[in-house]
C-alpha cells in the first residue's frame, strides 16, 4: 500500500453534512478550505451533495481549480434524497450506502471530517475503526470549526478513560481550526509505526 509523501498531490476525502439549514460559517470555512485544498494541487472525494458543507466542498474546489469525483447511492437520484452537484469531473453511483463509504474511503489518501449530522459521525467512527484495526494508515483530519466537535472530544477521552477505548486511538486523528495548518498537517503526514495491536491493547 503507498502512502502519499510531503509535496505529493492528494485525493482528499470530506466528510460532511449535506443540510442546507446549517449556519452559513460552516458553509464559508469548507468552501475556503476546499478552494485552498484544490490551490495546492489537491482534489475531491466526497459524497456527491450540492447542499450543505458537501455542496461547500465542491464548490471551493471547482473554484480552486481542482478535480472533482462524486459518490452517491442510485436511490437518492431516485428518490430525489438530496440535491445532487452536477459539476464533478467523475460521478460514481452505488448500489448502496455502505458501498459508496467504501469506495470513498478505497480511493482517497486522506480524509477531512467537517461538521455534520448522524452520517458524518458513522464515517469518522468508520474511518478511525478502520485505522485501529490496521486497514489503513491514512491521516484524518477534524475541522473543528466554532467548537463543532468539542464535545466529541470529551466524550472520546472519557471513553479512554473508562477503558472502552485505547489511549493511542485518541492520536489516530487531530482537530484543526486553521484551514493552513490542517492541509499542511495532511501533505506532511507519517504513517504511526504502532501496530494495530498495540493500538487496540488497553493498559
Amino acid at each position: 500500500m503507498q502512502y502519499m509523501q510531503a509535496g505529493t498531490d492528494m485525493k482528499i476525502c470530506i466528510f460532511g453534512a449535506s443540510s442546507a439549514y446549517i449556519d452559513e460559517i460552516y458553509i464559508r470555512e469548507v468552501e475556503a478550505l476546499a478552494e485552498k485544498m484544490a490551490l495546492r494541487g489537491h482534489s475531491l472525494v466526497f459524497g456527491a451533495g450540492a447542499t450543505g458543507v458537501m455542496g461547500a466542498a465542491a464548490r471551493g474546489t471547482k473554484a480552486g481549480g481542482g478535480y472533482i469525483h462524486g459518490v452517491i447511492p442510485e436511490f437518492f437520484r431516485e428518490e430525489r434524497v438530496e440535491k445532487i452537484y452536477t459539476e464533478c469531473d467523475k460521478l460514481t453511483y452505488t448500489k448502496s450506502m455502505a458501498e459508496r463509504k467504501t469506495l470513498m474511503e478505497d480511493d482517497c489518501d486522506a480524509f477531512i471530517i467537517a461538521p455534520g449530522g448522524i452520517g458524518t459521525f458513522e464515517e469518522f467512527f468508520e474511518v478511525i475503526t478502520l485505522k485501529q484495526l490496521g486497514r489503513h494508515k491514512k491521516a484524518i483530519a477534524m475541522f473543528n470549526i466554532e467548537g463543532y466537535f468539542d464535545t466529541l472530544e470529551t466524550f472520546m477521552r472519557e471513553m479512554a478513560q473508562k477503558k472502552f477505548l485505547a489511549e493511542g486511538c485518541l492520536h489516530m486523528y487531530k482537530y484543526f481550526t486553521d484551514a493552513d495548518e490542517l492541509l499542511d498537517y495532511l501533505e506532511n503526514y507519517c504513517p504511526p509505526s504502532e501496530s494495530w495491536r498495540e493500538l487496540k491493547s488497553i493498559d
